[in-house]
């Protein structure tokens, strides 16, 4: 079996092959971020498979396939010295690779409302060293209005809509992804909402995917 560092230089090959990766930045923090360093070790054989894999929480928290990664953080056009907000911090992979994007002057906010993945995401990015991440407990939902507005926003479970403080925390110009479904939870549309500067807001919609449901005030599931 090739290691981990090949593994993970084969699938950011392959991502860049199939138009999932178009962009130098995202696909330097893909090659610098070991993905096997956010799950459990018996995990590690797939890090650079194209599947979800368990962690810890409630039982249904994931940490997503790793296409999702470049799929959302093209579509946000994160760049260095950018104040980005993720909902949902999950392993914290995604908030170290965030950080390579923005960089040392830009600044990552990630909010897990439960604990235990709260715990596990808090151990991987200090372990990791990403020491410009402030990782929250708390209701994604709402924001972070300390640090608000943000250029970019990320929501890393199923919304029935996009919440609206997370709105009004976003910049103009801006940027915010989220799965976007009502009826059936494990269909979503990723929706990327933007603030322009002529004050016009737009949604689109970059593909269908599955993600688990967002819990908090504005969630599928309530609190």
């Amino acid at each position: 079996m090739p290691d981990l560092i090949q593994q993970r230089c084969a699938m950011v090959s392959r991502y860049r092959s199939i138009g999932y990766l178009k962009s130098d930045s995202v696909t330097e923090a893909l090659l610098t971020v070991p993905r096997e360093n956010f799950m459990d070790p018996s995990l590690h054989e797939f890090a650079y498979t194209d599947t979800p894999t368990p962690i810890p929480g409630d039982g249904r928290q994931t940490i997503s396939a790793p296409y999702m990664y470049p799929l959302v953080y093209e579509a946000l056009h994160l760049k260095k010295g950018d104040i980005f907000l993720e909902v949902g911090a999950g392993s914290g992979y995604g908030a170290a690779l965030a950080q390579e994007l923005v960089g040392t002057e830009g600044h990552v906010v990630t909010i897990e409302i439960n604990r235990t993945t709260y715990e596990f995401a808090k151990a991987n990015l200090k372990r990791a060293e990403y020491c410009n991440v402030t990782l929250l407990l708390g209701d994604g939902c709402l924001g972070y209005p300390n640090k608000a507005p943000f250029n970019a926003i990320s929501i890393t479970a199923a919304s029935p809509y996009f919440p609206p403080p997370l709105i009004n925390q976003l910049k103009i110009p801006g940027r915010m992804v989220a799965p976007i479904g009502k009826t059936n939870i494990y269909k979503q549309d990723l929706v990327i909402l933007e603030n322009h500067l002529e004050g016009r807001v737009s949604q689109r919609v970059l593909m269908r995917v599955s993600y688990v449901p967002l819990i908090g005030e504005y969630g599928l599931t309530p609190r």
